[in-house]
């Protein structure tokens, strides 16, 4: 966010600045969410345990950046809410019923929502089995995300089309039980007292 605040302030940000960095905050918000759901694969797979902390951290910080992308360049610098309110909300309304790609990321973001809401520990321990449900709509908010971002771009749909695709190995991945991922890798399986938790407060699992 401060590399996209040090390319306006210093100029390297030419042209149609707002959709310049609306674009920006929207590419990180989703690389941001493909990291965090590629951190669960990485510790079943290489046993790499020790990611499973910046998990939660990672999540929020494509949650703000999908705000940032969402209500701060598109609501307030794009279409100007704070000036004319009512005008405004009526044209984002109509934005988000007529056109299919903000309509598709209109939907990931608010999927996000609660998301970020019951990221907590005591999200985690109140909601119990309820909280791995709906945290598992992060897939959905992920593949909203790329719908979104391939259907805004005219030309270059290189980037979303290999997002999609991590993001379908990584569902996949999801779905194979870690006792065979750890013998695809060469790894021993762990005793059941030794397996580390599947758990974990995050924005994404």
């Amino acid at each position: 966010m401060a590399l996209v605040w040090f390319d306006l302030l210093t100029g390297r940000i030419r042209g149609d600045w707002v959709k310049e960095i609306t674009h920006r905050t929207g590419d990180w918000g989703l690389y941001f969410i493909t990291i965090t759901l590629a951190i669960t694969p990485l510790r079943r797979v290489f046993g790499w345990n020790a990611l499973q902390k910046y998990r939660r951290m990672l999540g929020l910080f494509g949650f703000f950046y999908i705000c940032v992308h969402f209500l701060v360049i598109y609501v307030v610098l794009d279409k100007q809410v704070p000036w004319d309110p009512a005008g405004a909300w009526r044209e984002i309304v109509k934005d988000i019923a007529k056109r299919p790609y903000i309509t598709v990321g209109f939907t990931g973001f608010v999927l996000m929502i609660p998301l970020a809401l019951t990221s907590t520990k005591a999200s985690l321990r109140r909601l119990g089995r309820t909280w791995v449900r709906i945290h598992a709509l992060i897939y959905v908010t992920a593949m909203a995300g790329v719908i979104h971002f391939m259907w805004s771009v005219k030309a270059d749909r290189l980037r979303p089309t290999v997002i999609g695709w991590i993001l379908v190995v990584l569902l996949a991945l999801r779905l194979v039980p870690p006792r065979v991922l750890r013998r695809l890798a060469g790894r021993p399986a762990l005793p059941p007292h030794l397996q580390p938790p599947t758990d974990a407060p995050a924005v994404a699992r």
